[in-house]
């Protein structure tokens, strides 16, 4: 059986699931609080663990799994999501010197992430030198939109810069596009409205398969209102937080204060849904508005609209978001059978539905062992 590692490594927490060649999940672990109170997590096990830094609680992690009979030696391969591709890293693929150099060069595109993703590749280049490494990468899935849609009306040194729209969740919608014929028995749609609704949330426009539009841009801030994450919000807007606050504070607000956080209170769909206070109905609201009117621009970018997929922790948990999404769209014969919504099942659409609707469990980890099986 070939055994590949697939890391997730953020900036105080590492994440790992091991698979086999017919990506079933053997075990999963995590190191959490890196840095700090670390916390080994494996199964139902929390065991407290020194890991001041992402080498020391990969090698926590790894001694974790020889001690459940997975040696390092016995395993085929670790697999890495990474955010940010860049222009040049346009698909999943092996780990050299030059694609590290490559990832390296995406630090400004993403600080928050690709320092951390390049931590745990070099940790596990230390730790385990004969083991071969991959990386997936959020962005790549996006590359096939338009030059028309990924360039801003910015001047060229700014373009050449790298100052232009990437999108993200590509690994999550990738993951999507593979597995939807396989759990409907139907082909994969000709126009497909993706929704990758969590705490960060985006919609994904997919005409045969490829994606010809986001609504992330630059950075995941863009877009749709998310957990902390204002989501669309005029640049002039951005430049007078900066001047008030100075760039740091404004960063922070935008990107950790914001949306329904900042509406309602907490950034928990969950939580909101179950108040009744006017500030978490208003959030639940305004979550829904900007999921309606970006998914019309979403439509128009694809030409029309033949089938919705959600997916993410909300997409798959949050039935009445996805019966005002659907709702919202119902001028297109859209329309959602609320007994099979409530229920959550695959199917969503009511049979009189003309576009079908689907809930498609996030698939990204199986998608990253998957791209290393299929090199």
């Amino acid at each position: 059986m070939k055994r590949i590692l697939v890391v997730n490594a953020g900036s105080s927490s590492i994440k790992v699931v091991l698979f086999g060649d017919d990506l079933t999940a053997i075990l999963s672990a995590a190191v959490t609080e890196i840095g700090g109170q670390s916390a080994l997590r494996l199964g139902k096990t929390t065991t407290p663990v020194t890991a001041p830094d992402h080498l020391a609680a990969l090698a926590v992690l790894l001694d974790a799994l020889r001690a459940e009979g997975h040696p390092v030696t016995e395993l085929h391969a670790a697999a890495h999501r990474v955010v940010h591709g860049g222009r040049h890293l346009l698909a999943p693929c092996r780990l050299t010197p030059e694609v590290e150099a490559e990832i390296a060069a995406c630090i400004p595109l993403a600080p928050l992430h690709n320092p951390h993703n390049l931590s745990a590749i070099r940790a596990i280049a230390t730790l385990a030198p004969d083991l071969p490494q991959y990386a997936s990468f959020d962005t790549a899935f996006h590359a096939t939109n338009p030059e028309e849609a990924l360039r801003y009306a910015l001047p060229a040194a700014e373009d050449a810069k790298g100052i232009r729209r990437y999108g993200f969740h590509g690994i999550s919608y990738a993951g999507l596009v593979a597995r939807l014929p396989e759990l409907t028995g139907n082909p994969l749609p000709q126009r497909l409205l993706a929704l990758h609704l969590g705490n960060g949330a985006s919609i994904c426009a997919i005409r045969d398969g490829r994606s010809v539009a986001t609504t992330m841009g630059y950075s995941p801030l863009d877009g749709l209102t998310m957990g902390t994450r204002t989501g669309e919000i005029d640049g002039n807007a951005v430049l007078r937080l900066a001047a008030d606050y100075g760039i740091d504070r404004a960063a922070d607000l935008l990107n950790r204060e914001s949306g329904l956080k900042a509406l309602g209170g907490t950034s928990d769909m969950a939580t909101l849904e179950a108040s009744d206070t006017p500030e978490a109905r208003f959030a639940v609201r305004h979550f829904c508005y900007w999921l309606i009117r970006h998914a019309g621009s979403m439509i128009a970018a694809m030409g029309g609209l033949d089938a919705i997929a959600f997916t993410g922790g909300i997409g798959e948990h949050d039935a009445n978001v996805r019966a005002e999404l659907v709702a919202g769209l119902g001028w297109l014969g859209a329309s959602i059978d609320p007994a099979a919504n409530a229920a959550g099942g695959l199917r969503l659409h009511a049979a009189k539905s003309r576009v079908a609707i689907w809930k498609v469990l996030a698939y990204e980890e199986q998608t990253i062992a998957q791209d290393v099986l299929a090199q």
